[in-house]
C-alpha cells in the first residue's frame, strides 16, 4: 500500500485463509502458498448441507475429509489453524470464516475443470473474487491433484 492511498498499511499475508477441499486440493494450495512466506494460515473446509434436502456425502465422512485436509495443510504450516464450516452457500462460509478469524485476505488456488464445469459449480474463486470484502489472492495454478 502507498502512504497517502488513505487504507491503511496491512501486511496482506498477516493472516491467511486457506481454503482446501480434501488432502490433495490441501497439500497443493499450501504448497502453493508456501513461497509468499504468510505469518499465519488458518485452512477452512466447508461442509454443504442441503437445506430440505440430503447432504452430499455423510457428515463424519466430510469431517474425515476435513481432518486429512487440515493434516497436508500442516505439512507445510505446522502451526496452522483449521476451522470447519457447515453452510449451503460454499462463499458465504468463507467470507463468514475469513471475518471470524479476523484473516487479512483469503487464498485460493485455481481448481481444474473446463468452463462447462466452472459454469455449473459456479464457479466458486470467481465468485469468491467478486464478493469477498478482503484482498483475495489467487495462487498460482498448478496441475489439479483433485
Amino acid at each position: 500500500m502507498t502512504a497517502g492511498s488513505g487504507v491503511d498499511d496491512m501486511d496482506l499475508l498477516a493472516r491467511v485463509l486457506l481454503p482446501v477441499a480434501n488432502e490433495a486440493d490441501a497439500r497443493a494450495t499450501a504448497i502453493a502458498l508456501e513461497p509468499y512466506d504468510p505469518a499465519h494460515v488458518t485452512a477452512v473446509h466447508v461442509v454443504e448441507k442441503g437445506e430440505g434436502v440430503p447432504d452430499k456425502t455423510p457428515v463424519e465422512q466430510s469431517e474425515a475429509v476435513a481432518e486429512s485436509a487440515y493434516a497436508a495443510v500442516r505439512t507445510v504450516f505446522p502451526d496452522a489453524d483449521d476451522s470447519t464450516a457447515y453452510a449451503r452457500d460454499v462463499v458465504a462460509a468463507i467470507i463468514e470464516t475469513a471475518e471470524a478469524t479476523d484473516a487479512t485476505a483469503i487464498a485460493v488456488r485455481p481448481r481444474g475443470g473446463g468452463r462447462l464445469t466452472q459454469l455449473l459449480s459456479g464457479d466458486l474463486t470467481r465468485q469468491l473474487v467478486t464478493d469477498a470484502p478482503l484482498p483475495v489472492i489467487v495462487l498460482p495454478s498448478t496441475e489439479d491433484p483433485t
